[in-house]
């Protein structure tokens, strides 16, 4: 071994940079990639401009219903109360500043969170309703099932249990829910059951009380998939369209006049 620590008679190479190992086929290959590339130095600052200009529209635009959905998920996990404006904005990806651009306060995102989920289906579903002309018999079960797809079946009804569980601390919140939900889906079920009533398809019922019978088991099955059906505490399985065809064949079957009865 000599005196710099090296077996005699082995020659040290010196390794290559690695640049100089790229064979000419890779050159090749990585040139017509680059060329590949659009060539932003060819594009106008007008054009580069216009198509960032067009994605901050976009992502303006789509910003309140990111908020909205951010909203919703924290309300149903945490309640009304105990969810902060902050967090709300932290989930949708935005500063509390921004999310006040667009909603005043936590009270005034709770409520287009509510006209979003709820009052817009209701809105279409009362328009649904208004040009049917079918049975009421079928357009009674259109209509629990359809509430049903967006109570049911959608995060939409855990508001339902905020609602029910923080009504009496925050009653402008509660009269509001009132005017902009229940009425009109209890008042839109109820002009149902008159029509059907007025053409002999029904027999007379107080269509207010009727409204109340039709929707306490359908809002039982929400309350329960939002509490113990939310976590595992074992019990029974509860089958929303059994309980729903249930539900529509013991009311329609005493509601039916005489005549329409079905065996």
């Amino acid at each position: 071994m000599n005196r710099q620590g090296h077996k005699p008679g082995r020659r040290l190479t010196r390794r290559a940079p690695v640049f100089t190992l790229l064979t000419s086929q890779s050159v090749r290959f990585l040139s017509n990639t680059m060329s590949s590339r659009p060539d932003t130095d060819s594009l106008s600052s007008e054009t580069l401009a216009a198509q960032a200009g067009g994605a901050r529209r976009r992502r303006k635009e789509a910003r309140p219903q990111e908020l909205l959905a951010a909203a919703l998920e924290l309300f149903v996990e945490k309640g009304y109360a105990a969810t902060r404006s902050e967090e709300v904005a932290a989930r949708a990806g935005v500063s509390k500043g921004t999310l006040y651009l667009y909603y005043a306060s936590k009270e005034e995102l709770f409520k287009a969170m509510v006209r979003d989920c709820l009052g817009s289906p209701i809105a279409e579903a009362r328009a649904m309703a208004a040009q049917f002309e079918g049975s009421m018999t079928e357009l009674l079960a259109i209509l629990l099932r359809e509430w049903w797809a967006h109570m049911g079946q959608t995060a939409a009804g855990g508001i339902s249990k905020i609602m029910m569980a923080e009504a009496r601390n925050f009653p402008e919140l509660a009269s509001f829910f009132v005017d902009e939900v229940i009425n009109p889906s209890n008042d839109q079920l109820a002009e149902v059951i008159r029509r059907g009533i007025a053409a002999g398809e029904f027999r007379p019922v107080p269509a207010d009380a009727a409204v109340e019978v039709l929707i306490a088991p359908m809002l039982h099955m929400v309350m329960h998939q939002h509490s113990f059906g939310a976590c595992s505490v074992g019990g029974r399985t509860v089958d929303p369209e059994a309980v729903l065809q249930v539900q529509l064949d013991l009311m329609l079957n005493g509601l039916l006049a005489p005549s329409e009865k079905t065996n």
